[in-house]
């Protein structure tokens, strides 16, 4: 046994040096402490890395088919009253939403931002529940009433009970609606009154659309849309007014759901406008975007860029519509954000290489400085040192 534990001795590759031949010196006890300081704030650093998840990025081409895109929206008009903003959304696969009213809320504010009152879509005054007429003709006994749609009915049963339910026949049917005080319904429920009592009034959109997962488009604009002869217009000639302003500041817009780390480059941006006529346009390239945590969960969201541009009209007539609108293309490229720990086989690489190159190269310094030490106090001795 004796025998094997000495072979085993004689295998020590860290031999030790008698302690009567150490020589202590106070350069060695400054390098010492500096290079033990040094090695605790890089041992801080690389556990630091260990603790928290480092982000691995990736490109990938995008395959996905048949996917919808939520757009997320927050945007603040401060001069143009609620009444007459609406909210459409159109893409190239000829889908179309217009003027959208499910899952938004508008918030009328005064022009020191203070809330006023907050609604879902819709304008105009309360629907009337006692007309006098249907169709022009008095009610008969234990009849419902049905009002009149001015010739934009489709069929003998079709009923406009209120202002809004008229102007919609309208805009299905491609007319615009000059002079609402014609129009009974509206007329009842004072609907140019509620317009005026609104003047100098601003509105807070807010809420979202879910569209196709192709290129489009959607605009927030005054006046009812429709098709006329294959082109997108909107109904301005019921506001009976010259201009509209469409400052407006963007709180939020995004594409799908929140990920850490994402960046908006549009929340936050304000335009104010100086000129009586225009349009502002936005064009976004929206990035999918595939995000997983930690834990493996897994988000499916999209980040975009923008550029900007707005269209002015200086001749002082209203050739293109007045209003904000967002065109935006998908990118083919996807990007993944896959956040993972360091490995721990890693992180102990890590240290070793830490304590031990420090200690080796504090070593190196030391006995440098002690053998000039020594090498100079010989010279000095013996009189050679200048």
């Amino acid at each position: 046994m004796k025998g094997f534990f000495s072979r085993l001795r004689n295998l020590d590759a860290y031999p030790k040096v008698n302690e009567d031949f150490n020589n202590r010196t106070l350069s060695g006890g400054i390098i010492t402490i500096i290079s033990s300081v040094v090695m605790f704030f890089l041992f801080l650093s690389e556990l630091r890395l260990y603790l928290h998840a480092a982000t691995e990025t990736k490109l990938v081409v995008d395959t996905s088919r048949g996917e919808r895109l939520r757009i997320n929206f927050d945007v603040t008009f401060p001069a143009l009253a609620c009444s007459m903003l609406s909210l459409d959304a159109m893409d190239i696969s000829g889908e179309e939403h217009l003027d959208v009213r499910h899952d938004i809320i508008k918030t009328r504010i005064d022009v020191h931002g203070n809330v006023i009152e907050a609604r879902q879509g819709g304008i105009g005054g309360p629907k009337i529940e006692k007309p006098l007429q249907r169709h022009g003709g008095r009610l008969e006994h234990n009849e419902t009433y049905c009002g009149s749609c001015y010739g934009a009915e489709t069929s003998d049963e079709d009923c406009c009970n209120s202002c809004e339910e008229v102007r919609e026949a309208y805009r299905k049917k491609g007319w615009g609606m000059s002079d609402p005080d014609v129009i009974d319904q509206c007329k009842r429920e004072g609907f140019l009154q509620r317009i005026k009592d609104e003047e100098g009034e601003g509105c807070n959109i807010y809420g979202f659309v879910d569209v196709n997962k192709v290129a489009g488009n959607f605009h927030f604009a005054p006046g009812k849309s429709f098709q006329q002869s294959n082109m997108h217009v909107h109904d301005l000639t019921t506001f009976q007014k010259d201009s509209f302003n469409i400052s407006h500041k963007i709180n939020k817009l995004s594409f799908g759901e929140y990920f850490p780390g994402v960046v908006n480059p549009l929340d936050g941006v304000q335009w104010v406008q100086k000129t009586p006529y225009g349009m502002y346009e936005y064009f976004l390239k929206v990035v999918p975007t595939v995000y997983t945590d930690i834990q493996g969960n897994t988000i499916q969201s999209n980040q975009y860029s923008v550029t900007e541009h707005f269209r002015s009209d200086a001749t002082g007539r209203i050739q293109s519509l007045p209003g904000v609108f967002f065109f935006y293309d998908l990118s083919p490229i996807k990007v993944t954000f896959t956040d993972k720990h360091v490995p721990f086989l890693h992180f102990l690489t890590n240290v070793c290489a830490i304590i031990g190159g420090l200690f080796t190269v504090s070593g190196i310094l030391d006995s440098f400085i002690y053998h000039g030490q020594r090498a100079i106090k010989k010279k000095m001795e013996i009189g050679k040192f200048n």
